[in-house]
């Protein structure tokens, strides 16, 4: 590796390794949450190592930049995920005690919800029948489509690996896999994996939880498919963009900006298309459960998310939308007021600008719910792992050039305008 382009890329690489271990050392020693401090340990292992063999590639001007990824990915995320998986026990009894939790409440959550899909017909508990009031861990809110993360546990039994985590990390690899080849397999510059499989928010998230970057994933895959060259694509992106719009509504916005985006490049038949299949697929997915306890299921989906459900979200992270709607009521009508404006101006950019790359699509719907995540009054700040990994998928499909154009007719890739510095051939660059 020679070169100023080299030294800076890893004088970055330096300072974006300590910076994650600072946070990992954080989460060891300062988290309430045993599951937090057990990612952090793990973690601050994996960053260490990661610093050190980037140090030495500095050193030495020799070696890959991409071993610290894989590095990091294996020993910060696997490693404490398939560790707390095996912490759990089957008489393990959830309560009022976070560090003591071998998994984050939704985990149980989801599980639970299969276990009632199969039981019951419905994945939501009737909270008339608890004979107490609700505690916000008694809600499911996700669609019928999570509940398939649950299955593994409910149908063969407790077991490390039918933990739903492990779900949402084959999941995850397997959709950003699959995103990958249908655009034509893309040069990924190093900064993106820093994003996407690197950052302690995607690391810790899919450790203690995982739902998150599933959909995440999901989304990117959607994103991908809906500009791929070929007729059923906008088919096949409107299937999956139901599948992920009923595992979780914030996904919605997403599937928003593929409508425009496909309209904008593909046109109005390929959008109907498209609409048909979000439609058809998403009734057949909702239909039987909301048929099944239509009261249930307004309640654990619709209203507990918004804030009118029996019981209230815990969301309350010290992010600028929650801060200012502290100050009270009129902090609260300004925080729904610059929430309003957020969505306003993201939409506007929408549609005067529509996304014609899938780039363009990824970057839009980074933005917008970046913007919703900092600015709604209740949110939490591990849900900022959404425009995270989403913005660096956009910078793996080329922020700085053409990449993520796909070619009319080819469904393959334009290449990255990249500065990387040790790419192999026919292999992923490093900046």
């Amino acid at each position: 590796m020679q070169g100023a382009p080299a030294r800076r890329s890893l004088s970055l690489d330096l300072a974006v390794y300590g910076g994650f271990l600072a946070f990992a050392l954080v989460s060891a020693f300062g988290s309430e949450f045993y599951g937090y401090r057990v990612w952090g340990n793990f973690a601050t292992a994996g960053y260490l190592a990661a610093l050190l063999l980037t140090t030495r590639i500095a050193l030495t001007g020799r070696g890959s930049r991409w071993l610290p990824v894989w590095v990091v990915t294996v020993v910060a995320t696997v490693a404490p995920l398939l560790y707390l998986a095996w912490r759990r026990s089957p008489t393990f009894t959830w309560g009022p005690w976070p560090w003591s939790f071998p998994a984050q409440p939704e985990v149980w959550v989801i599980e639970r919800s299969a276990r009632a899909l199969v039981t019951h017909g419905t994945p939501y508990l009737d909270l008339s029948t608890l004979g107490r009031a609700p505690h916000p861990d008694d809600y499911t809110p996700y669609g019928p489509s999570m509940t398939v993360f649950g299955f593994p546990r409910a149908l063969l039994g407790e077991h490390p690996l039918t933990d739903s985590r492990v779900a949402f990390l084959v999941v995850t690899a397997v959709a950003l896999l699959l995103a990958w080849r249908a655009l034509g397999r893309p040069d990924v510059p190093v900064r993106a994996a820093h994003l996407v499989l690197a950052c302690p928010l995607t690391a810790l998230t899919l450790a203690v939880a995982g739902d998150d970057v599933a959909v995440i994933a999901l989304v990117v895959l959607a994103t991908a498919l809906a500009y791929r060259a070929g007729p059923a694509t906008p088919l096949w992106a409107g299937a999956l963009g139901a599948v992920v719009v009923t595992m979780k509504l914030t996904a919605l916005p997403a599937v928003a900006v593929l409508a425009v985006g496909i309209a904008a490049t593909r046109g109005w038949r390929a959008l109907g298309a498209f609409t048909a299949a979000l439609a058809a697929v998403g009734s057949a997915l909702v239909l039987p459960v909301l048929l099944a306890d239509p009261t249930s299921f307004v309640e654990h989906v619709i209203k507990f998310p918004v804030g009118l459900g029996q019981a209230s979200s815990p969301a309350s992270s010290p992010l600028p939308g929650h801060l200012v709607a502290g100050l009270g009521p009129a902090g609260h009508a300004a925080a729904l007021v610059l929430l309003g404006l957020a969505a306003a101006a993201t939409t506007t950019w929408v549609l005067v600008r529509p996304p014609r790359t899938a780039r363009d699509a990824l970057t839009r719907t980074a933005v917008g719910l970046g913007l919703a995540i900092l600015l709604a009054p209740a949110t939490r700040w591990g849900y900022l792992v959404y425009p995270v990994v989403l913005a660096g998928a956009a910078i793996a499909l080329g922020l700085g050039g053409r990449g993520g154009q796909v070619l009319v007719g080819t469904g393959v890739s334009a290449p990255a305008d990249d500065s990387g510095v040790d790419s192999p051939p026919g292999g992923p660059r490093a900046a």
